[in-house]
């Protein structure tokens, strides 16, 4: 790479047409006649001052402010140059000739020191510019690497390789595939890109990801540093398409790998709770239908309601699969209005205790006020928090249900005695399927809190759990809605 000073190493002049560029570099060969003119008046002033000639300094002075300046090139002009004027001008003067053998000496020895001085300071520079010209690169290659690994989303990548691949040719970008093209333009560049289309392949291996196009503005060619840039750009692009497609692969086969457990989860804790009501609205079905009238009226009224309660039991079972999808889906209905929460309580209670035939408190503060919310889905909600304090409750331990209003919200309590909750596990008991070790071998599908914490989300509203705090043993579950205005 050859030297340009600052003012001569900006973009306008790089991306000259090569007309403009050859006149550029014939003006800094020309532009050493006004620096070595310069030295020269310089040392004319110096010799009337003070009657001396040696003026070596002064124009060695000159050869290296045009090396600095100009680069290796001009600086070997200046040297000659100021060899001929300085000769021009020492003793005898005005003549092309030599005093003596010492004065030959000097004038070699100065021809020798202005042309190595040239060498080293535009060495120098040349090296100083290549050095610029990889920080360049390796500033450009930093900032589109970091662009890559920010996301693993392919559009994205392509977007920003666009513009990457536009900024290095200040121009215009193009990043093709089989789906269309993403289009960028460097922000310098106006609208003077025009010229034919550069094309590099996006190859990772065999893998084809498309091709990427640029062209500089105004069709200028563009250095051999920025050709170099803007392919190491594309090749780093399409490293960083592979790994985006590689992720969503692994992504979308975790996906599969998690759907296949959940229906297995799924249907493995199920089975127990949809099969035992069945079986036992098939064996009260089957006892009246071939023994109905040998029974008296209590055991075919008591077999009557098996098979009502097992029927319920099934159906709350399968509501709870249903809106599990809906939540899964994204599809909840909430038909949200103002509705008496105690009504609620007593019926949700109610349907379970004729069920289970367990001791229910139910304390309602009279000041209570209406909920906003799915009177339905808050039963539903209520009434899986509900059966699981039966469920993990010992026999004939109360459950309590208190119901108050406090703070702008409406708090439903649900306590139980049963083993109650490890903190590490507050949290997890709502994940779906998740069972608490606190519960052992009891029966249950880990659905129940799952779904009633998405329905009460739906309506705005939340639901925790703690441990008792009066030194009981037990859970205490808490649902809030928002009261109604």
């Amino acid at each position: 790479m050859k030297f340009r000073p600052m003012w001569w190493d900006s973009s306008e002049h790089r991306d000259a047409p090569p007309l403009r560029n050859a006149v550029r570099h014939v003006a800094r060969y020309l532009a050493v006649l006004p620096i070595i003119g310069g030295a020269t008046g310089l040392a004319e002033l110096f010799y009337r001052i003070t009657g001396s000639d040696r003026l070596s300094a002064i124009f060695l002075a000159g050869v290296l402010l045009s090396a600095f300046l100009l680069g290796s090139g001009p600086a070997y002009v200046s040297a000659a140059l100021a060899f001929l004027v300085y000769l021009f001008l020492v003793n005898p003067r005005f003549q092309f000739s030599f005093g003596g053998a010492e004065d030959f000496n000097v004038m070699m020895m100065f021809l020798a020191v202005s042309v190595l001085i040239g060498l080293l300071t535009g060495r120098m520079r040349d090296e100083a510019a290549r050095a610029r010209a990889r920080q360049r690169v390796n500033g450009a290659l930093l900032d589109a690497t970091r662009d890559f690994s920010a996301t693993s989303d392919e559009t994205a990548i392509r977007q920003r390789l666009a513009a990457h691949i536009a900024r290095a040719a200040r121009g215009e970008a193009e990043i093709r595939d089989n789906g269309g093209a993403y289009r960028a333009r460097a922000e310098d560049a106006g609208h003077q890109a025009s010229g034919p289309w550069r094309v590099q392949g996006l190859r990772t291996g065999d893998a084809d990801f498309g091709e990427a196009a640029w062209r500089p503005r105004g069709g200028y060619p563009l250095s051999e540093e920025e050709q170099t840039l803007i392919g190491i750009l594309a090749d780093t692009g399409a490293a960083a398409i592979s790994r985006a497609r590689l992720a969503a692969g692994k992504a979308e086969a975790e996906a599969r790998a998690r759907t296949e457990d959940l229906r297995n989860a799924l249907l493995s804790s199920i089975s127990h709770d949809l099969r035992t009501p069945l079986a036992a609205i098939l064996a009260s079905a089957t006892s009246l239908r071939e023994f109905g009238g040998r029974f008296d009226p209590a055991v075919r009224a008591d077999l009557a309601d098996t098979i009502r309660e097992e029927a319920e039991r099934l159906d709350a079972t399968v509501a709870n699969l249903l809106s599990m999808s809906r939540l899964e889906a994204g599809q909840l209905t909430v038909a949200t209005s103002a509705f008496n929460v105690p009504e609620v309580v007593e019926r949700a209670v109610g349907r379970r205790n004729r069920t289970e035939q367990r001791p229910f408190e139910v304390r309602i503060d009279p000041a209570t006020p209406e909920a906003e919310g799915d009177a339905v889905l808050f039963e539903q909600a209520l009434g899986n928090v509900v059966e699981n304090a039966m469920r993990y409750s010992p026999a004939g331990a109360p459950i309590t249900v208190t119901v108050a209003g406090a703070g702008g919200e409406v708090m439903v309590e649900v306590t139980d005695a049963g083993p109650g909750v490890a903190p590490e596990d507050a949290e997890r008991i709502f994940e779906k399927f998740y069972r608490a070790p606190a519960t052992g071998s009891l029966p249950g599908t880990g659905l129940g809190l799952a779904i009633s914490r998405g329905l009460l989300a739906g309506m705005g509203g939340r639901i925790a759990v703690r441990n008792r705090t009066d030194g009981a043993r037990g859970l205490v579950a808490t649902l809030c809605l928002k009261a109604a205005a």
